[in-house]
């Protein structure tokens, strides 16, 4: 894709988290509506697209722990919000090299989930499905398969999990859509395989919006 062979070609490791998604879009995997943005003056053009609420982001190659740095603020719902959360997420990425702003809608969804691929010199592509969000590291609930996948190999990587049961109907929450989020899982093996450049990658958080996988941020890793 040429978006990783820019970045290759730049002597870059990382993608950024907008070209990280449109390697993720190319292989039909749901993301969150965004446009990226680097003046006041667009923000009203991202605005129409996106509708409220929504969320801002800084947004470059560099950047790999926004919520740490201050650099996402989520439920935006008016103009006036709009704005001083672009000021504030702006001065901290405009010296940044190709420093941006997303205007990204706010994905609704209490259930966080994640999946990252990373390219291991003994096994190759291998693939892994867990619990997502903030607590991802402290509580180490995953499941993995080496590359290439069957939706039948999704599936059971769906069940390992040790709170596979947040993916069916609770506390008024409805069943997740098992078989997208399965497709999910085997596009990512299918874009490790075909994307040597490509080191790691790593979703999270995917948010369970209804019943829908949505992803709301990505990084890739280049080799």
């Amino acid at each position: 894709m040429k978006v990783i062979e820019d970045a290759v070609k730049e002597g870059r490791k990382t993608l950024s988290e907008h070209e990280s998604k449109l390697v993720l879009r190319h292989y039909g995997i749901p993301v969150a509506k965004e446009v990226l943005i680097k003046s006041r003056d667009e923000l009203p053009h991202a605005i129409a697209q996106i509708g409220y609420p929504l969320v801002i982001k800084g947004c470059a190659p560099e950047i790999i722990h926004k919520t740490e740095e201050g650099l996402i603020i989520t439920n935006i719902k008016n103009e006036d919000e709009v704005y001083t959360a672009f000021d504030k997420v702006y001065e901290k990425v405009k010296d940044t090299p190709k420093g941006a702003v997303l205007v990204q809608e706010m994905v609704d969804g209490k259930r966080e989930l994640m999946v990252g691929m990373i390219r291991d010199e003994q096994f190759g592509v291998a693939v892994m499905f867990g619990l997502g969000g903030i607590f991802t590291e402290i509580l180490k609930d995953v499941s993995f398969r080496v590359a290439p996948l069957s939706k039948a190999d999704a599936f059971y990587m769906l069940k390992e999990i040790r709170a596979n049961k947040i993916l069916n109907s609770v506390r008024g929450m409805p069943a997740v859509n098992l078989d997208k989020l399965a497709e999910l899982i085997v596009n990512v093996g299918k874009l490790g395989l075909e994307n040597k450049e490509i080191k790691e990658l790593d979703i999270n958080p995917i948010i369970i919006s209804g019943e829908n996988p949505v992803v709301v941020d990505a990084l890739i890793v280049l080799k």
